[in-house]
């Protein structure tokens, strides 16, 4: 277990506070206050990766929790002592567990995109029939149902009947002339259980009656008469049996929960830490936070214990997010000590904090305030000396309490530690305590220690300059405006402000020139070589951050051209797609109209030779015609990756994906199984690629009927499960015929079956177009006589129609 101290002093406890804010029940916000950091690296990851699981289960469905559950392991202990339950209790043992059923399935169903989560999943599953029988015995009222038994039934069905029998016979009695006038008033009420009526106090004795109670001022007498005693017995003893039955009902039921109080135990804890990982992912979201990298301790060679901290933009996760000042922590690999410097109320303290922090809460699970990629070892323990260790109980001064703090650290700390040091030897005199300081530095150095320690001493940035393993840093501080800016830069030891500081506050120049005088020389001359460093760093840091907000520009105003070609390219889409309709209609007319003029000359005997000429002008036009309008892409070439051979590609046309085997400008190559298909580059994806104009193009690219692609699919499943074959260049999955002469198109078609036969193609998609349908006609009878195809097909509406035909080949 971690050191409690050093926990205590980073304020973990304060971070598992904000995190308990966020459960949904007891049991949960329990498990959060027990979280604490794992010292084993694949539990982290672990739960790292189920932070990340649910944090994309909560982007999908936001409204997911764990809703109406309560911790019912109480109840199910007493249940199991054979104690009774109460009708809410059981009906919290209710909610509980169909929560807990109903979370099941839902973790179930996306196992594969959140397989920890699916895991979880599998511990909620409810003991059968539980909720069926409370939900048969209690209803949502909390009370017991009277079909619960059918004794309860006939029970409460006689209880009816003796009230009404019972308030029957007194309504006669206070509706009677002769008694109304000595009531006090005509009503049923009840006293003692019951059931009375209210009879002035002066005609006491002339209702023979059994007096329950009288008013305050003693005028009324609460009486019940003696002639509906036996029907208040009647009815008072039903409601004993009533009571009886009911607790006989609830013991059984109860007895029957204590039976699975194990299983009921399980998936309480299940939900608990259901719901302390829904509140890690919210904690996360709102935190802003991403999942650090993490990493074991490596050692590497004798003078280094393999340590790795590399945050980026890191923020203190209990301060305002929103004005917190992130710092960048780099520890190269040959680097494991830091030395921080700077003023006082600099934020070097806080950056201590930050580390220890940020380091606790990725071995606890949570994912931390900082950019994605930030990486963190593992360590076996983290100790931190921090603030006023002052005891006025052990007498203890500030500088004794420390000491004693870091002596306590030293003996349990080892090379798979982290250690922070906040002003280290300070609280004595200045010499003692820079030397006891360097010795303490060095000795964590001596045992490969990763440390990080913050100090006033200048000898410390000397010291740290001249030891292996060990970097300076600083907290950087504004002249101008005499204010720290918080911000840490490593490499560079922080400067001797006061002289610059004085000055600006107004001292005496001659002060301050004769404390320049006492000065060594050469202290000065690196202090000037301080500030111009400094200087430089932050003209440099201004100059990056003015790039990085001129490229976000920039890609904004990128992404809004390319939405403006895009609307554009719709409008020539539309455009065009409207013209092609109107002249597909316009060449349909003149096909009618040619078929008519061709019957009124065969009628008249007429010559058909003139028409020809006009036929196969018509069927080129309709070929055009029929092109589908594709759309150009609008994302500039400089941001699309070239495709590499090897790469795994999705053929849009065929709904399938393959392996690029070989490149051209204008189309690609695709093993799909072992078929090779040609494919243009407007047809093919990349996986997980999504297109913004996918629907427009499903609408004008030519599609691949469902039993096509049944057909490739069953090829490709044959294909997996055959020996290696000798494949035959594939001549393509379309051969285009139309304009050409029957005698040409059969020649060509011929040629075309028999490679793609050879290449063992399942079929292949001939476009022939409609025009005047003897095309067609000739392609399809010598598809009829070809050896090498098993049956033919029309085309689908998407396909092209009668205009394609889809031949499939012989597979033997």
């Amino acid at each position: 277990m971690m050191d409690q101290k050093s926990l205590f002093t980073l304020e973990y406890h304060k971070v598992l506070e904000k995190l308990v804010a966020y459960a949904a029940f007891s049991a949960s916000a329990e498990l959060a206050r027990n979280l604490r950091p794992t010292r084993d690296l694949q539990e982290a990851l672990d739960r790292q990766a189920l932070t990340s699981e649910t944090r994309l289960l909560l982007s999908q469905n936001g409204d997911i929790s764990v809703g109406g559950s309560r911790d019912i392991r109480p109840f199910a202990n007493r249940a199991a002592q054979h104690g009774l339950l109460e009708p809410n209790e059981l009906l919290s043992i209710k909610y509980t567990l169909a929560a807990a059923r109903d979370l099941s399935r839902t973790l179930i169903d996306n196992g594969e995109k959140l397989p920890l989560l699916s895991q979880l999943g599998a511990e909620l599953p409810p003991p059968a029939g539980i909720i069926e029988t409370i939900s048969r015995v209690i209803n949502d009222r909390g009370e017991v149902a009277d079909n619960a038994s059918p004794r309860l039934s006939s029970i409460r069905s006689e209880i009816k009947v003796a009230y009404d029998r019972l308030m029957s016979r007194l309504q006669q009695m206070i509706a009677d002339p002769h008694k109304v006038s000595m009531l006090q008033e005509p009503i049923i009420t009840q006293r003692n259980g019951r059931y009375v009526i209210p009879l002035r106090a002066e005609f006491k004795g002339r209702i023979k009656a059994i007096i329950h109670d009288q008013s305050a001022s003693g005028a009324t007498l609460f009486v019940e008469p003696l002639a509906t005693v036996e029907l208040n017995n009647r009815w008072h003893e039903l409601h004993l049996e009533e009571r009886d039955e009911i607790r006989r009902i609830l013991l059984e039921l109860s007895d029957e929960i204590g039976a699975e109080v194990v299983r009921i135990r399980d998936i309480v804890y299940a939900l608990a830490k259901l719901d302390q990982a829904l509140m890690m992912a919210k904690f996360a979201e709102d935190l802003n936070a991403s999942e650090p990298v993490l990493v074991g301790i490596q050692p590497r060679g004798e003078d280094h214990p393999g340590s790795s901290i590399r945050l980026r933009q890191a923020r203190h996760p209990l301060l305002d997010q929103t004005t917190v000042v992130p710092i960048d922590v780099e520890m190269d690999e040959r680097t494991f000590g830091l030395v921080i410097t700077g003023p006082n109320t600099g934020g070097k303290t806080v950056t201590l904090k930050t580390i220890g922090l940020l380091a606790l809460m990725a071995q606890s699970g949570l994912h931390i305030p900082a950019q994605s990629g930030s990486q963190i070892s593992i360590f076996d323990d983290i100790y931190a000396d921090i603030g006023d260790e002052q005891s006025i109980e052990q007498s203890l001064s500030t500088f004794s309490g420390h000491i004693t703090n870091i002596t306590r650290i030293l003996k349990n700390a080892n090379a798979r530690s982290l250690v922070l040091f906040d002003e280290l030897g300070s609280g004595t005199d200045p010499q003692e305590g820079s030397a006891l300081a360097r010795a303490l530095l060095a000795y964590l150095i001596r045992n490969r220690i990763t440390c990080m320690i913050a100090t006033h001493y200048p000898e410390l940035k000397a010291f740290a300059h001249g030891s292996p393993g060990v970097v300076n840093a600083s907290m950087e501080f504004n002249l101008r405006t005499l204010r720290p800016t918080y911000n840490l830069m490593i490499g560079l030891p922080g400067r001797s402000n006061a002289l610059a500081i004085s000055e600006r506050l107004g001292l005496p120049k001659e002060i301050i020139e004769d404390a320049r005088s006492m000065v060594d020389p050469s202290e000065l001359r690196a202090e000037d070589l301080l500030d111009e460093i400094h200087r430089q760093r932050s003209i440099a840091r201004k100059e990056r951050h003015n790039a990085e907000k001129s490229r976000i520009q920039a890609r904004q105003q990128e992404r809004k051209l390319n939405e403006r070609m895009e609307k554009i390219e719709d409008e020539r889409l539309a455009i065009l797609e409207k013209a092609r309709q109107q002249a597909e209609d316009e060449t349909n007319q003149l096909q009618r109209e040619l078929e008519t003029l061709r019957k009124d000359l065969a009628r008249a005997r007429q010559p058909l030779e003139a028409l020809k000429t006009i036929e196969t002008d018509l069927e080129e036009v309709q070929a055009e015609v029929q092109e589908p309008v594709i759309r150009k892409s609008t994302t500039p070439a400089s941001q699309r990756q070239p495709l590499r051979l090897g790469e795994k590609i999705l053929v849009r046309s065929l709904g399938m994906q393959g392996v690029v085997t070989a490149i051209t400008d204008t189309d690609v190559e695709v093993m799909v199984g072992n078929l090779r298909v040609r494919a243009t580059l407007t047809d093919i994806q990349r996986p997980g690629e999504k297109s913004a104009r996918l629907e427009e193009e499903k609408n004008t690219s030519p599609k691949v009927s469902t039993r096509v692609r049944k057909a490739l699919e069953q090829m490709e499943e044959n294909q997996n499960h055959s020996t290696a074959t000798i494949m035959h260049p594939s001549p393509g999955m379309e051969l285009d015929l139309r304009g050409q002469l029957a005698e040409e198109a059969v020649e060509g078609q011929e040629r075309f079956i028999e490679s793609a036969y050879l290449a063992g193609m399942p079929f292949v998609r001939i476009i022939h177009g409609k025009g005047t349908g003897r095309l067609r006609q000739v392609i399809r009878e010598n598809l009829s006589k070809s050896k090498y195809i098993q049956r033919w097909e029309s085309g689908t509406e998407r396909e092209g129609g009668d205009g394609v035909t889809i031949a499939f080949l012989k597979d033997d």
